[in-house]
This record gives structure tokens, sequence and C-alpha cells, in this order.
């Protein structure tokens, strides 16, 4: 269909709501009246040249073969589609015979509903029409609405016909239809000041997807196909990945041998699909309603082909009870199997944030992927994605987790960047990902990354966002590019612009990194003094409601019942400063117990600064060995935890302290020749990986023993290394000579995977020269010349007195 048919079609559809039910439904309720309509006028139309031919077969069957429950493959092939109505009603008849009185003609229309067959009833339900039939009847509108969209001049069928005067209306094929529907949409959303959450995929952009998929593979085409979109909206992709099969057979009539599945969890395109599905004789029970995410439908099943445009920017939070149960991932569609540093496999979670889970519908699609063995080709893949897919989420996430899975498994072929402004609801740039888990030999391995952000041609008039189109040369320069996987160099402007189309090869493990964390030593200096124990005096989580209950009441606070009876109080203080607290704050914070552990503690560090005094020390290893030594003399029992919130109290971070010893190890040959395997390096590299000889350093030590030092969490620092360097190496050149006291913390390690376009393809453009910019300037400022004195009506000569000439 092209743009003008699909323009005149969307303006008469909106005209029957505008003409029919203004003041009946609010201008954002159209939809669910007019989308309906629409299918059920669309179906309506393929069966009425058959409609006496079913009801002879329902005469039949009733009272000549005495069937109770009719048959429905009988009915079928009378209707010569695999849906039929039995009633004597279709649409034109129920406004022919129609009379004023609107009850009755609901009645009429009621009993033609109930006339269908089950799979045109989910539809009918789908989109709750028997409510909406009802308010129209109610409101004396029904039989305006049946009049318009019995219409002559109305064609929703998928054949070619005259109206009227002899014009040829275009047929609407299942595209079509898909145009249709996303205008309306978009049209009815923004009465109602809302976003269309749909992004239909423009014609253009399904061709080269079908292409994509199917061309390498066109010449060892199974017996069967099967072809499989999980969210499949109106079903575009999936019917037109059909035509194209069908135009490459040269079989156009024959849908046995494609099996197209499909999930949709909109019900309104999920009616539109299954209707469009029925009326190209495609079998509509493998089209499925409700979320591909909660609930695995095709579990066990393997496709040869799947196409999909998965919404993305997309909350999928209401559906993670159904795939993780508290932080576990219970759906083993979204765990995958990946090697650490150390090359022990781990499974790991494939789940991006809950802010968008576009990358859950690509996982759904390699999950069903078919093994090589066994099958033709194994299963190709194209999915439409925005950029957060191919770099959001840091090493060890979800998102880079799904990206390592594809890359290491060598399932990614190629990656194409669409341009701007293709998509009728969104400007945002898109990506297509293009996946095969059995690429030809020169393609294994490598990765295509394909800039076609410039390859277009523009509208004539926009359409919603749309404003640009691929042409058919464009796609078959793309679908080329993509199947002979070689760099292309982008032809440029005058101006240095690029122009057409650019393409990189890569290899897998180019999109990799290593994830590092480098340590610094913490060093510290500590003291007694009466303001840092103080907060001892208080639990850490409820520091500051404590705080103000101890300044208002001091130490009356420790007596029996104060708390309880100042509840309401203390309650009251905490809401005038600003703190909420939950029901198991408030238990702890009215519970003595909670006070009383904290005032033990704070006296227990009043004891030690009696003894130890305020002195401040720069060696914290000298100052901790004396509050172990004070304690003991002192008699004083402390967990390690309370003894750790004493020091850290006390302690603070001194980059001229010393260094704080966390541990001393002895590494005799037994040991160390291990350690050495392990790290990768020779005796004289530990300090780099954060063992440091104690012979002759700080304390004084033993041969073969080692101190490893505390790290200060807040100097930490992350290095990203390529997978192809070394970790070590990296270190030394970058990192060492900077900071001389850092090491590398290996067991830290975490592999990541991203994929920059902007970097890769990124043209360093020289700045201009001064003198270019002056010249520029000048050339503006005599443009301007004499522009405010033409506002002003002034003559520029008489008032500056310069002749300007």
């Amino acid at each position: 269909m092209n743009h003008a048919v699909h323009n005149k079609m969307v303006s008469f559809i909106w005209s029957i709501a505008d003409d029919c039910l203004r003041d009946i439904f609010v201008r954002g309720k159209y939809r669910d009246v007019i989308l309906p309509m629409v299918v059920l006028r669309r179906l309506d139309s393929l069966l009425e040249p058959s409609k006496e031919s079913v009801l002879k077969e329902v005469d039949f069957q009733k009272n000549e073969m005495g069937l109770v429950e009719l048959d429905d493959k009988g009915l079928e092939d009378a209707a010569g589609f695999v849906f039929y109505n039995t009633s004597k009603w279709t649409l034109k008849k129920l406004y022919q015979t129609a009379t004023n009185n609107q009850q009755i003609l609901k009645a009429n229309v009621e009993e033609y509903l109930l006339g269908f067959s089950d799979n045109v009833k989910d539809i009918i339900e789908k989109f709750n029409l028997n409510a909406q039939i009802t308010h129209m009847a109610a409101k004396d509108v029904l039989l305006d609405v049946l009049e318009k969209f019995t219409s002559p001049y109305l064609n929703l069928t998928p054949h070619d016909k005259e109206d009227p005067d002899g014009n040829i209306m275009p047929s609407l094929t299942n595209l079509g239809m898909g145009y249709v529907f996303e205008e309306l949409i978009r049209k009815f959303n923004e009465e109602n000041n809302e976003e269309a959450g749909e992004h239909f995929t423009p014609r253009e952009v399904i061709e080269l997807m079908t292409h994509l998929v199917f061309e390498p593979v066109k010449d060892i085409m199974p017996p069967v196909i099967t072809i499989y979109d999980p969210a499949c909206g109106s079903g575009g992709m999936l019917t037109e990945s059909q035509g194209f099969i069908q135009k490459q057979a040269g079989q156009k009539n024959d849908n046995d041998y494609i099996w197209l599945y499909g999930k949709e969890i909109n019900d309104e395109t999920y009616a539109i699909c299954k209707s469009d599905m029925m009326i190209k004789g495609n079998d509509p029970s493998r089209i499925l309603p409700n979320s591909t995410l909660s609930t695995d439908e095709f579990a066990g099943q393997r496709f040869d082909f799947m196409l999909s445009n998965p919404p993305y920017g997309k909350s999928w939070a209401s559906e993670q009870k159904f795939i993780k149960d508290g932080a576990t991932v219970i759906d083993p569609r979204f765990k995958v199997s990946l090697n650490d540093y150390w090359g022990q496999p781990h499974d790991v979670d494939a789940v991006p944030r809950s802010s968008d889970g576009q990358l859950l519908f690509l996982m759904e699609m390699v999950s069903k992927i078919k093994p090589v063995e066994g099958s033709l080709f194994g299963s190709r893949i194209a999915s439409v994605h925005n950029g957060s897919s191919l770099f959001t989420g840091d090493a060890g996430s979800g998102e880079s987790n799904i990206r390592r899975h594809i890359i290491e498994n060598d399932l990614l072929e190629a990656i194409i960047q669409l341009p701007n402004n293709l998509f009728y609801n969104t400007g945002i740039t898109t990506y297509i990902w293009l996946l095969s888990n059995n690429k030809p030999d020169p393609k294994k391995g490598k990765v295509l990354l394909l800039d076609a952000s410039r390859c277009f041609r523009k509208l004539r008039k926009n359409l919603g966002n749309k404003n640009c189109e691929f042409s058919p040369k464009h796609i078959r320069e793309i679908v080329t590019a993509c199947m002979d996987m070689k760099p292309i160099e982008p032809e440029t402007d005058e101006n240095g612009e690029d122009l057409g189309m650019g393409a990189k090869v890569f290899e897998n493990h180019d999109f990799g990194y290593y994830k590092v964390a480098i340590e610094r030593p913490d060093r510290r200096s500590a003291g007694f003094s009466k303001d840092r124990i103080a907060p001892l005096r208080f639990d850490k989580t409820l520091a500051k409601p404590m705080q103000w209950i101890y300044d208002h009441w001091g130490n009356r606070i420790y007596t029996p019942g104060i708390l309880k009876d100042h509840e309401k109080e203390i309650l009251a203080l905490c809401e005038d400063n600003g703190t909420t607290l939950n029901a198991k704050q408030k238990k702890k914070l009215f519970s003595p117990d909670t006070w009383k552990k904290q005032l033990k503690l704070f006296d227990a560090a009043q004891k030690l600064m009696e003894v130890i005094g305020t002195d401040e020390h720069r060696d914290f290893n000298l100052f901790k060995l004396q509050v172990d030594k004070t304690l003991n003399e002192l008699s004083l029992k402390l967990s390690a935890p309370q003894k750790k919130q004493i020091l850290n109290a006390v302690s603070w971070y001194d980059e001229n302290a010393r260094r704080v010893i966390k541990k001393k190890v002895k590494l005799p040959h037994s040991k160390l020749n291990p350690l050495l395997d392990h790290l990768g390096c020779e005796k004289k590299d530990l300090p780099d990986f954060g063992y440091y000889p104690s012979y002759g350093k700080e304390p004084a030590g033993k041969k073969d023993e080692y101190l490893i030092f505390e790290p200060c969490t807040d100097l930490r620092d992350h290095e990203s290394v390529p997978l192809k360097k070394d970790i070590h190496g990296f270190f030394k050149k970058e990192v060492a000579p900077h900071v001389p006291e850092a090491w590398i913390n290996l067991d830290s390690v975490k592999i990541g995977y991203e994929i920059s376009f902007n970097k890769y393809f990124y043209r360093h453009k020289p700045l201009r020269s001064m003198e270019a910019v002056a010249n520029d300037i000048l050339e503006l400022e005599h443009q301007a010349e004499g522009l405010i004195a033409d506002i002003l009506g002034v003559d520029v000569a008489q008032v500056s007195g310069v002749d300007h000439d």
C-alpha cells in the first residue's frame, strides 16, 4: 500500500470516529470502537461471497446429518477460510434491514457476533466489542457506525475492488493493515495526550530484515519452514517473511510449508494479527496472546527464522515475579554459563535492568535456536534494538552477560545502524542485530558493524516521526555488504562529511574487556577523643534519630519505660526532622536493648581512652595492638564487629601514616610456585598483585613472609583492559608509573562486552583556522549591517557618519 492510499484510508476511518462518536465517547476512547470495527468489517467482507454456501452447510449438518455440534472443517471449506459465520447476517444486511429501533438492531448484531467461529470470538472478546455495541445502541449511533463501515468506498479486504464510480480501491494487505493500525493508534493517543507504546516497523525495514535472514540460505530451505516473532504486533514481520519465501519459491498461495508463530501482549494488536493470519489461511492457533516474558509457551520448540522489533525502553518490573524469585533467576531462558577470569564456568544471570526489557526478547529468541546438528543451517535471527542494548550495563551485569554470551558463542553476525526518524513513533537511533549459529567459515569469529545511518531518501510528507525511508537500492547495498562482510570506506563530500554507508569488520574479542580493581593501601592515623567516641552511643543505621533523642532527653533515655512513654513525641520529632521509619526501624529504635548495647560500646571506648590516652598515632598497626592489649588488661570482652566499630570511630585516612597490614602470609616454595602460576607472574612481580616481602620492610619481617595490606575503598579505582591485552602489562605501563604503591586485585576481575558505534566510526575533523572563523564573523556582520536601521527606518550612513559603500 502506498502512502497516499494509506493516508486516504486512515482519513476515511478517522472521519467515522469524528462523525459518529463525537460526544458519545471521549476522543481518547474512539479506538475502543474503531479498531475492532475495522477488523470485524475486514473479516465480514471476506465472508460475504460465501454466506449462502455456509448457510447451506449449516442446514446440511443440522437437518440431514443430525449433528448437534457443527463440524468446523465442513464450515471452513464452505467459507473458504479458517473462520466462518453461521448466522444469517452480514454487516451490510444488518444495516440494510435495520429499523430505527436500536435494541432490535443490537440483538441482531449480537446474534451475528455469536455466529462466528471460536477463533473470531476470541478476537471479539479481546476487543471487548460486545460492550461497545451495547453502548453505541444505547446512544443511538450503532446504525450510523454500520452505515459508515459498510460504505462501498471503503475496501478493507486483501483484494482490489471497484468503488461505485468505477475507481479501483487497492487491497489492504496485512502490512497495510499494520500501517492503518499504527496511524490510528498514533492519532488516538495524540487526542488523549498519550504516547503510542508500540513502535510499528516500517515496510522497508521489514523488507530489509527478511532479506538479511533469508537470502544467505534461500537455496537450502527445509521442507517445512518455521518463523517466530516473540513480539509480533499486528503480524507484519511474519506475513512479509512468508511472502518473501513464497516469492522466492514461486508458490504464492501455498502456506502449508511455512508455519508462522508469534506472541503479542496487546489485545488489540493480537486480535488484528490473528484475524490476518486467518485471512491468509495460516493457523491462528500458533499466534498466542499474553506476555512472552512471563510464560514460555513455546518451550521446547526451535525455529528456523526469528524476526522481531521488541519494545525498548519499557519496564518489565511487573513480570519480574515470573522470571526471578527474589534475586534468583528461575527462568532458564535468562541464565547462561560463562567462564570467569580463571576459566571456570559459572551460571550467571542474563537479565537487564527492570526499566528496559528489550534484551530479554533477544534471549528468548536465542533460547529457540535450532542446533546445527540435524538441521540445514541452524537458525537465523534479525532483531531491532535501540542503542542501549549495545553498551548499557557494566562488566558482570545482565546486559553485558547477554552480549558476552551471544558474541563468545559466535552468534553475532552483524549489527546495522539505521537512519534516525525511520520509525513512525520514535526518532531515536535504532540498530538491527543479525544473528546466526552457523556462520560460513570466512565469517566465523568475526562481526560486521555497518553504519547505514546516511542511507535514506526523504519522504515528501512526514508520517508521525518518520521523515525518511530506505529505497530498494539502499536495501540491496546493505544486504550485499552484510553478505560480503568486507570493510567499506564511506565516500565524503567537499567538506569532509561522510556520504553513504561505512563498514568495519571486527574479531569477536575486540568487544570484550576485563574490568579490574586497582587497590591502594589504607593509611590510617588513630587517637581517642570525646568527640570521636561520642557517636558510639548510637546504632549506625539509626544514628540521626538516636542523636536527636539523646540531645533531647540525655542520659534519662536509659531509664526503663521512658522510650515507651514518649513514643508519640519521639515519632513526631523524627517526622519534624524529615525522617520516616519503617516498622523494623521503629522496633529497633524503641528497644531498650539497642540503647544498652550501644552504651556498653561507648563505655568500653571511654575506658580504653582513659588508659591509652588521647595522643594521635600514625601507625595504626601498633595502635591496634595497643587496643588489644588494653582490652585484655581491663578484661573487656568485645566481639570482632564491636572492636572494629570502635577502631573505625577513632581512626581516619592519612596519606602520611603507615600502611595498614591486613595479614602476613608465609610462602615457602610449596605455596609460592602455585601462587606464581595462578597469578601468571614472576616472584619479583608479587607486589604488583598485593604481596609485599616483609623482610626489611615495615615492620621488620622474615624471609618467605609477605605482607598483605588493607585496601582503602575510597581510593579504589577500576580499569577496563581490552581482552587482547595482558592485565599485568597494562598495569605496568598505564598505572604503576603514576601510582607506585597500587596493586592489581585479580580476584575482582570481571569480563564485560560492549559495542560502541560512535567510537568505531568516529572521524577526527581538524579545527578550522582562526582566519577562517574570523572571516565568517566578518561576513555575518556585513550581512547583518543595516538590518536594525531598516527596522527602525533610519539611514545608517546618516546615523554613523560613515560611508558604507
